[in-house]
């Protein structure tokens, strides 16, 4: 898979020109049912015309450049990861286009000028809702307007679930939430926190349930604390494991905040210090609480440890 950044107005390479693409273009945080739909579309096209695949995506998230949020924006998917969901999905071509202040003055027509008619776009396929240059004046509608027989255009209707509408607000919620069966529900796949094993205080391993202390990839949303059925990807193998996500108040001083993500991996007894992991979160078993002793943390994750065996059975 290629992957073009592109930065208006210096933004072409000769090579770009070379190729004719059917281009799905959106923000696509989470690439979830909705967008894979978008997506999936946009390959059919490609197939069809015989020529490339590819996504069009934005980096940093528009609010961030446009000051329209007052909350601090996470991304479900930091762009490395999502370039990595794109490359799964067997797209050809990735243009991450480096949304700035003058990016944003451009108008719809500059817009399709300079980022579909100039990069050989013969097919442009996004969801009803995406609009495009300054204020978001251009819509799908003055996309087709604007074609002038240059290129085609199918729009996305609503994807929604038995609910509403699929949405990355929703997954958003989900993970606040600590709702990973409806995250994984909207995502069409499981939340996922790439990350490196690091050193922790090893005190799971005195108590008979060694963990891998996970160190998230930088720019990554983690869940709300509590205990969870995950999956963990190590040297390229999935294994099943019960993780604590919080702050560890039965040892630690509450005025003391530092999150750790720790994962006790199921029949698993590698040393595997500066490994990179990935977490796929599942299942909320229950909320982090303090214990009375550590005979009754040994005993609670025991059941935490069972409650993960018998979800991921019933899973299979």
């Amino acid at each position: 898979m290629n992957v073009i950044h592109l930065k208006y107005p210096h933004q072409l390479a000769q090579e770009i020109e070379k190729e004719a693409y059917s281009l799905a273009i959106g923000f696509f945080d989470g690439v979830h049912k909705g967008h894979q739909a978008v997506i999936e579309v946009a390959k059919q096209k490609a197939e069809q015309l015989n020529i490339k695949s590819a996504v069009m995506t934005f980096d940093p998230h528009p609010s961030i450049v446009l000051g329209r949020r007052n909350e601090k924006v996470f991304y479900i998917t930091p762009l490395s990861q999502k370039i990595d969901t794109f490359k799964k999905l067997n797209i050809d071509t990735v243009f991450v286009v480096n949304f700035t202040s003058d990016f944003a003055k451009l108008t719809p027509e500059e817009f399709i000028k300079y980022f579909i008619v100039d990069l050989n776009v013969q097919h442009v396929t996004a969801g009803f809702d995406f609009s495009f240059g300054a204020y978001g004046k251009g819509n799908m509608e003055l996309m087709k307007q604007l074609s002038n027989g240059k290129y085609g255009v199918t729009v996305i209707e609503k994807q929604q679930d038995e609910v509403e509408k699929i949405s990355s607000t929703r997954i958003r919620k989900a993970l606040q939430d600590g709702d990973m069966e409806q995250a994984r529900n909207l995502l069409g796949r499981a939340f996922e926190v790439p990350g490196i094993v690091v050193h922790g205080d090893k005190r799971g391993r005195t108590m008979g349930f060694p963990t891998a202390n996970v160190q998230a990839m930088e720019g990554c949303y983690i869940p709300a604390t509590g205990v969870y059925a995950v999956k963990i990807l190590v040297q390229n193998k999935w294994y099943d494991g019960v993780c604590n996500v919080g702050y560890k108040p039965t040892f630690n001083n509450p005025d003391e905040k530092q999150l750790s993500i720790e994962v006790h991996i199921l029949n698993f007894n590698k040393n595997i210090y500066g490994e990179e992991v990935v977490v796929g979160w599942y299942n909320r078993i229950r909320s982090e609480r303090k214990f009375n002793g550590i005979e009754a943390l040994i005993e609670q994750i025991e059941l935490d440890k069972q409650q993960a065996i018998a979800y991921f059975e019933q899973l299979r």
